[in-house]
């Protein structure tokens, strides 16, 4: 499982964390005990000291599907009518079962810590962009310059982020009702997927050297959400929330990119380095007073063509 870590969590903190709770989950499931209650009692100190240690380091969700589980607030609540010796055998069964399964959920989310630590080790800005930017900047992703919208030099690496969040955002805008978040949607989309061709991970545009500079890699990534995780309310919310935790596990900032100016606001008070990108120019602005003066609306010039129409129609007919 993905770890949402809390903000300003060391990454290798938190794995040292983590390998300490495995362990200690191992070797609980592996001592000998006298008696049923007293393995019960054993597996209830290894869940309290590791919440004790993991509390301050993941959000309550990881901490409730990593240690705290509904399992263990049933053994919990049994803890003063289970020592009769009819139910030794279901407090051994119920405690070995749930040991063998933090100890393999611990493992997972060691693994795939690792993975990700090994994976975003390398010099690369990381960037994540709100669906405005997809919909709302000048150029569509395909002609969009990040090292000139970012204001890097050419040569940098750049890891274009994708929260699954943003992508389900971009998969109901295909079906908006405006023609321009429709196709936008539908372009940013199609070269995510052209360019990952099913995986969470890919190339997009390899480095390489021109006649006046070398452009760096930009490889775009799909960021699933962690297992268990439920999400905020507000879409921005949820990426900005996102955003934060990737620079956590990443271990270096994260660039936000965005039109609107609320989310710059929620960006830069997360603690994230964001960048605010001019939306489409919509043009001079239009004369006022000419379009709120009287029978210039839409509805009046309907009207009045109707008019012009019916007088037309009485002139052509013949005279009686």
């Amino acid at each position: 499982m993905l770890i949402t870590p809390r903000p300003g969590t060391d990454r290798q903190n938190l794995l040292d964390a983590l390998r300490t709770v495995h362990t200690a989950a191992s070797n609980e499931r592996g001592r000998g005990y006298t008696s049923a209650y007293g393995r019960l009692l054993g597996y209830l100190e290894w869940a309290l000291r590791s919440a004790q240690q993991l509390r301050n380091l993941v959000s309550a969700e990881d901490l409730t599907a990593l240690v705290l589980t509904k399992r263990h607030d049933t053994l919990l609540d049994g803890v003063g009518h289970l020592a009769g010796s009819e139910q030794q055998r279901l407090v051994n069964l119920l405690v070995d079962q749930e040991l063998a399964e933090r100890d393999e959920a611990l493992k997972a989310a060691i693994d795939l810590l690792r993975s990700l630590m090994n994976r975003w080790d390398g010099p690369e800005w990381f960037v994540v962009a709100d669906s405005s930017f997809y919909i709302q900047n000048a150029d569509k992703l395909e002609d969009v310059d990040l090292h000139k919208v970012l204001g890097l030099p050419s040569g940098e690496h750049i890891r274009l982020l994708f929260p699954i969040t943003v992508v389900d955002e971009l998969d109901g805008l295909k079906e908006a009702g405006k023609h321009r978040p429709r196709w936008r949607a539908g372009h940013t989309l199609g070269l995510l997927d052209g360019t990952l061709n099913g995986s969470l991970s890919g190339i997009w545009r390899r480095s390489r050297l021109t006649q006046d500079e070398v452009r760096g890699q930009i490889s775009l990534e799909i960021v699933l959400d962690p297992l268990g995780h439920v999400r905020l309310p507000l879409a921005d919310d949820e990426i900005i929330d996102r955003a934060v935790a990737i620079q956590s596990l990443a271990g270096r900032p994260v660039r936000l990119l965005t039109c609107d100016t609320s989310q710059h606001t929620r960006g830069k008070a997360a603690g994230l380095q964001v960048t605010k990108v001019p939306a489409k120019d919509p043009g001079s602005e239009p004369d006022w007073e000419a379009q709120d003066s009287p029978g210039n609306g839409t509805r009046a010039k309907r009207r009045e063509r109707q008019a012009a129409d019916a007088a037309g129609r009485q002139g052509d007919a013949p005279a009686g």
